[in-house]
């Protein structure tokens, strides 16, 4: 009989990590802490005060601006929750955090992956899984056995959750979702250091998470003899990613001089599932709106922050009214393997970002610094911020940096 399947991610979680591994996590570091920059001065900006962990403003700030990381088969978000995980009750040395996110990155993908369509149709992701990762991650800083690793996990994925429902409203659920699961993984690491034992089949077991949350589980996923990190997708554009396959072959299109109405876009179903919107009202709804961030792109904007507000949102009533969106079943065929898109006849398999395309360094370092701008820092936190995430090694300097930009 094989051993349970949290034993088997958690002996995983024991492989050592390597310089190029720790290289590929810095970027991811910076990555977070620009979306966190540039959420300063949203509506949640503030609201960490009111919550028990110190990390909290940063917890809840991660994907306000639909810029985080994502894994695409796992359809999750993993920078907003394992960062503030990893970074909770750091060690001295960045080192250490960067190994504790692979950790976190690692579960969190693995379990997340496993999670089918049904489960992905009323349960959000990134809070499911993500309790998982942010476990894995504050278990890394106290170099858990396989046994008390596998407790932790358990426990917290004992009380996953986290309904889509919130995407009905213009609420801070979605941040209250990331918060809950980096504060629920950090308490479970918490526990299990304390001697709390959890159940090795949480996952598999007859009345388990597979069991509760899904109809179909499938593997948990693995990346051979790496780490999953480097499978992870970069968002380049201020929008929901199920609208960046549209948006990036409409700038495809702009540059070569052939984007003009009417705008046909064909796409796979779960993009329309969640940005089929034609009307949006809020900059929420903007950013969860194929038609809206079409429109953006024939503006000739770059699709930034600024391009999905309400001001943004008025301006554009005439070009979105030009865009129509329908499913492309051999698109959906190919998804979540392939986030892809058609506009007006052209068509990209994968989306700018993703590991088949990936953006550089230096393509990160401009969003922290067009971020930071958004954010009210100025260029040189940018700076600051790059210098500390690419080339530093003292935890405390992140901490620092957070402390000075949310008070």
């Amino acid at each position: 009989m094989s051993e349970p399947l949290l034993t088997q991610l958690s002996e995983r979680l024991t492989r050592p990590v390597g310089e190029s591994d720790r290289q590929r996590a810095r970027l991811h570091l910076l990555d977070w802490l620009a979306c966190v920059a540039g959420a300063r001065e949203s509506d949640v900006a503030g609201r960490g005060g009111l919550l028990s962990m110190p990390l909290a403003g940063a917890a809840l700030l991660g994907n306000v601006l639909e810029m985080d990381d994502v894994h695409r088969t796992a359809l999750l978000h993993p920078g907003p929750v394992v960062w503030p995980a990893a970074l909770n009750g750091a060690p001295e040395r960045l080192a250490d955090v960067l190994d504790a996110a692979i950790r976190g990155y690692e579960a969190m993908i693995a379990i997340g992956s496993a999670l089918d369509a049904h489960h992905y149709s009323l349960w959000h992701p990134t809070a499911t899984a993500g309790v998982f990762g942010a476990a894995a991650a504050a278990g890394s800083h106290w170099d858990f056995s396989r046994d008390t690793m596998v407790s932790a996990l358990a426990n917290a994925g004992s009380v996953s959750g986290g309904l889509w429902h919130m995407r009905h409203d213009d609420v801070m659920t979605k941040q209250w979702h990331v918060y809950h699961a980096v504060s629920t993984g950090c308490d479970a690491a918490l526990a299990a250091f304390n001697g709390i034992t959890g159940p090795a089949a949480l996952l598999e077991g007859p009345q388990g998470l597979f069991a509760a949350m899904t109809k179909k589980p499938g593997v948990l996923a693995e990346n051979g003899d790496s780490w999953l990190i480097h499978q992870v997708s970069f968002k380049p554009f201020a929008a929901c990613r199920h609208a960046h396959p549209a948006i990036d072959v409409a700038m495809e299109l702009r540059a070569a001089g052939k984007l003009a109405p009417p705008f046909y876009v064909e796409t796979y179903a779960d993009a329309l599932a969640f940005c089929d919107r034609p009307d949006p009202v809020t900059e929420l709804d903007a950013k969860f709106s194929l038609q809206h961030a079409v429109a953006v792109v024939a503006d000739g904007r770059k699709a930034e922050p600024a391009d999905f507000t309400e001001a943004a949102i008025a301006e554009l009533t005439g070009l979105r009214a030009q865009v129509s969106a329908v499913e492309d079943p051999a698109i959906t065929a190919r998804y979540p393997a392939h986030f892809g898109a058609r506009v007006n006849g052209l068509e990209l398999v994968d989306t700018l970002g993703d590991p088949e395309r990936p953006v550089s360094e230096d393509a990160i370092v401009a969003k922290m610094r067009s971020l930071a701008d958004w954010g009210g820092l100025d260029a040189g936190e940018a700076d600051r911020a790059a210098e500390i995430a690419l080339h530093g090694d003292s935890a405390e300097a992140v901490d620092t940096l957070l402390k000075d930009w949310l008070g």
